[in-house]
This record gives C-alpha cells, sequence and structure tokens, in this order.
C-alpha cells in the first residue's frame, strides 16, 4: 500500500486541477445555502412573532423551542438540496481516484454500506437498533486479505417525557471486517475502558465484570489495560490472539486515529469499529478543500482505515485455519 507521504503528494498533485474546479463549486454552494437560509428563517421569524401575538396564553418555551428546531430543520433541508451535486462529484472526481490510487484492487460504491446483517454479527454494539443506514463502501483485497468497510449510523427510537419519538445514536463511524487467518472457536471482544477511566480500576473492574460481551479477561500489558478492556469465552483462546505485539499495533492505530476504537474476533473475521461521531468522507461547504487541515482529515481516514491490515499484520499467515 502507498505511503501517506505519496498519497497527500497525489492529492495536491494529480487532482489539484479537480480539486480547485471543485472547491469553486463548494464557495458557490456555501454562498447559496447563507442565502436562501436567511430568507427562510426571515418567513420562520414572522410567522413566529405573528403566533405569539394571535395567541391569548403564549407558551414561549415551547414557542422558542419549535422556533429552533424549524431554523435547524430549514438548515439541514436546504444544505442537502443544494450540496447534492457538489457531494456526489466530490465522491466520484476525488474519493474514487484516491482509493484507486492508495490499492487498485479496491472497489468503491459511495451509495452501499455494510448490510445491517454484518454489523450485527460483530456483537460490537449490543443496543437495539431501529435505524440503520450508510455510505461509502470500500471492498476488496489489500496484500491478499479480503476486506470491507463503510461509514455507518445506528439509531435507537427513544422517547421523551412527552411521549414525542426521537432518534438515539448507538453509533457513528466506520465499520469495517477483515478476513482474520484462523478460525476461532470462541469470540474475543477489544473494547474502549471506560468505565476504568471514569470511576477507577477497582470499581471499574466490579462495573466491567457485569456485561453481555463474555468473561472479563486480564491482559499482561499495562497500557493496553488502560486504554482496553478484554472480554471472551477463552482466556487461552483470547490470549493466543492478543499477542504482545498485537496489543502494541492496536494501541499505536488508537493513537494515530485519534477517537475511540473497538475490535471483535467472530469465527474467521476481524471487525473494527472507529467511532468518528461523524460522516467521515463527507465534504463541509464551510472549509476549502485547499485547506491542508481538511485535506489532511480525508486523506487519514482512508489511509487509516485501509491500512489497518498491515498495521495489525493480517496479511501475514501466523495462523492457520482450523
Amino acid at each position: 500500500m502507498k505511503k501517506l507521504s505519496e498519497i497527500v503528494d497525489y492529492y495536491y498533485g494529480e487532482l489539484a486541477p479537480t480539486i480547485k474546479e471543485l472547491d469553486k463549486k463548494r464557495d458557490e454552494v456555501k454562498r447559496k445555502t447563507l442565502s436562501y437560509f436567511l430568507v427562510v428563517a426571515f418567513f420562520i421569524t414572522l410567522g413566529t412573532l405573528f403566533v405569539l401575538k394571535s395567541s391569548t396564553n403564549p407558551q414561549y418555551g415551547m414557542t422558542a423551542m419549535v422556533y429552533g428546531m424549524l431554523l435547524v430543520g430549514a438548515y439541514g433541508v436546504i444544505m442537502g438540496f443544494l450540496s447534492k451535486d457538489y457531494v456526489k462529484e466530490f465522491k466520484n472526481k476525488v474519493i474514487a481516484p484516491l482509493i484507486r490510487y492508495i490499492d487498485p484492487n479496491l472497489q468503491y460504491d459511495p451509495n452501499r454500506y455494510i448490510p445491517k446483517a454484518l454489523f450485527e454479527r460483530s456483537g460490537i454494539v449490543r443496543e437495539r437498533i431501529d435505524y440503520y443506514s450508510g455510505n461509502d463502501y470500500v471492498h476488496g483485497a489489500i496484500e491478499g486479505v479480503e476486506i470491507v468497510f463503510s461509514d455507518i449510523v445506528a439509531e435507537r427510537r427513544t422517547q421523551d417525557s412527552e411521549g414525542n419519538e426521537e432518534r438515539e445514536t448507538v453509533f457513528e463511524g466506520v465499520l469495517l471486517r477483515a478476513e482474520f487467518p484462523k478460525r476461532f472457536l470462541h469470540t474475543t471482544f477489544v473494547l474502549p475502558d471506560s468505565a476504568e477511566k471514569h470511576f477507577g480500576s477497582y470499581l471499574g473492574n466490579i462495573l466491567q465484570s457485569h456485561n453481555s460481551y463474555g468473561k472479563l479477561i486480564k491482559m499482561d500489558n499495562p497500557k493496553f489495560e488502560k486504554e482496553f478492556v478484554v472480554y471472551g469465552q477463552d482466556s487461552v483462546e483470547t490470549h493466543y490472539i492478543l499477542t504482545q505485539s498485537m496489543m502494541e499495533r492496536i494501541l499505536e492505530f488508537r493513537k494515530k486515529v485519534g477517537h475511540s476504537v473497538a475490535l471483535s474476533f467472530v469465527g474467521g473475521e476481524m471487525f473494527l469499529a472507529v467511532h468518528y461521531n461523524k460522516d467521515t468522507l463527507e465534504p463541509s461547504i464551510f472549509g476549502s478543500l485547499l485547506d491542508y487541515k481538511i485535506a489532511k482529515e480525508y486523506i487519514e481516514t482512508l489511509y487509516y482505515a485501509l491500512g489497518i491490515v498491515e498495521e495489525l499484520k493480517l496479511n501475514q499467515k501466523l495462523w492457520s485455519k482450523r
């Protein structure tokens, strides 16, 4: 796979004419979005003031909440409508070539996403999922290892105190599935160690022991124990998977991506979930594509997601299938 510096050079070299042209369109979309929103906001404000003035018993708190929701909703609709073509062009002319440059064996479909059944098979998220969607589907082989990943949004249905339906996000980020070079009899989970970080090691261990993932398994790596908690049905098999070198690679990957990371080893598959809490490959209309910080985020998202095979050395046939 290409080095990160090579991918950056390709972005600012081969793709430069396309990026400059797209950035002009982005600026036009931004200008139109703000202009249209100001007009719509003006009429929403007039309507709200009329309702308050006409009401014999105005509910200021409720009206303010509805007013805010209308503004947010109007902005979302306007931006989505005006930026639709720009986003499509950005993915076809920037993201797709970047992925092909990183590895020509990979295929990209901006409209597909990992099926819900595969997401559930990972077992990483145990919340009920009522709404499921995604985009930016990538599949193929890196170093002979079959992978697939995409952006995923998983939500559950909730109700507020008045019985109104709301949506709560349980996962938003990248899910990657890779063929693991060994078929295991049991399942192993590597999850962020939030309990110990929030409650301390003693109480954290108590809370960790009460879960639906299996038996708490302690690892002989203090740095890894601070970042992750491990669950499984078989301690011997879990330690066979999580060697010292494997734990170091996972720690390094977590440091590089800078977001919460979880893994599961299920049968002959490894699942990696990175909680970005946003749609990772969606271009913002407010940040220039020529800005290195913004470009760097796109490039590193692709690079680290595709580089997980090399990071975890899945291409090295260290294990044989049972």
